[in-house]
């Protein structure tokens, strides 16, 4: 287990190519070492400096006692009956995060986090129960990467990446741009970055600076409801945007990539999910390249929500395509694995006591969740 270290050593896949270069050259060592060590530790699956064997002895000694290749370990690892793995990483600071491996046909896709917690205090979502804590660095998000890819096969290789853990990844752009652009170039995962989807609950101003970046990511807005007053129930942060920005953003990054937007919809059964907010919802992607993605609420214990019934959502369904939409209902995956993000980081939590009533966070969720649980009777 990873001690819980405050003068902890620096992580490897925190450093950039150039201070890690530098420091080889002050060893006696040229640049190329840096990209064995790369290779080693993205296609040869090393997961220490020991394994690496055509660098000299005396190198991986010395980059052992400098550098933390992994800063992270698995303290759970779950496996659906579909395949899908997820696992609960353990911090060097003693906090968790899950990521998640789908596969599907002849993709292999990662689901990664960006924070521990959220801050957006969606209020069905289990990942933001109890607040932010703090960002993932660059290396924090790639090694979930490595640790996903580690449960393949030799033969295989991860194929997709979606930014839909723990977390708002808007909210930690620096690290996550460079965390998914080594994780997208030859000499890292060597996944194309249209094969990267990054969700958002919709920050326009970082939409925007995503825009800027030129990259052919594949955008996800969490939207869930189709006008402001729904939408600031149920995403707070709604109140401080508002719809049309969020729209407005995303268009600029369709008109920046070519990239068709897609727009993620919770299905809350008695809340968002009637036949006048599916009418609605089409008015309001009218004449845009949208694409809906429709997600029945996945039950979280502690939450007073439930999943639409199969006639609901079949007639939502039915409303957007007669409006001429796209629209998905996405599969369910690892239903028996907590399968929602934050179950099972939550889990640890209450079983060691992590929850902090004063917790501002905490606090603001609570309030959200009386108002909702009395509205619903429950």
């Amino acid at each position: 287990m990873l001690p819980l270290l405050t003068n902890r050593l620096p992580a490897f896949l925190d450093q950039s190519a150039q201070r890690m270069t530098d420091w080889l050259r002050t060893h006696g060592e040229s640049a190329m070492r840096f990209r064995q060590i790369r290779h080693w530790l993205f296609v040869g699956r090393a997961t220490n400096f020991a394994e690496m064997t055509d660098l000299p002895k005396k190198l991986r000694v010395q980059l052992a006692d400098e550098f933390r290749l992994f800063q992270s370990e698995i303290a759970s690892r779950q496996q659906s009956c579909d395949g899908t793995q997820k696992l609960l990483l353990r911090l060097f600071d003693g906090h968790h995060i899950e990521c998640v491996m789908i596969p599907e046909k002849t993709r292999r896709t990662a689901c990664i986090s960006t924070q521990v917690g959220c801050g957006m205090g969606c209020v069905f979502c289990a990942s933001g129960l109890n607040g932010v804590v703090r960002n993932l660095s660059q290396g924090e998000i790639l090694e979930q990467l490595l640790h996903l890819r580690n449960l393949l096969p030799r033969q295989e290789r991860l194929t997709n990446i979606v930014v839909m853990g723990m977390g708002e990844p808007l909210a930690n752009l620096d690290a996550l741009a460079d965390a998914l652009d080594i994780a997208c170039s030859r000499d890292g995962l060597g996944i194309g970055a249209r094969h990267v989807t990054i969700s958002t609950v919709g920050l326009p101003a970082k939409m925007r600076r995503l825009a800027e970046l030129g990259k052919p990511y594949h955008l996800a807005v969490s939207l869930h409801a189709p006008n402001d007053a729904l939408r600031a129930r149920i995403v707070p942060t709604n109140s401080a945007t508002g719809i049309r920005a969020i729209l407005e953003a995303a268009d600029l990054i369709f008109s920046k990539t070519g990239r068709r937007v897609t727009y993620e919809y919770v299905l809350l059964g008695g809340i968002n999910d009637s036949k006048r907010e599916a009418r609605e919802l089409a008015r309001l992607l009218a004449g845009r390249c949208a694409h809906v993605n429709l997600i029945p609420f996945n039950e979280v214990a502690g939450l007073p929500y439930r999943p639409p019934t199969q006639r609901s959502q079949t007639d939502f369904v039915a409303e957007l395509r007669r409006a001429g939409i796209n629209v998905k209902v996405r599969k369910r995956k690892g239903a028996d694995i907590d399968a929602a993000c934050g179950q099972l980081r939550r889990k640890i939590i209450e079983k060691t006591g992590g929850v902090h009533p004063d917790n501002p966070v905490q606090l603001a969720r609570r309030v959200i969740l009386a108002f909702w649980e009395s509205r619903l009777g429950t």
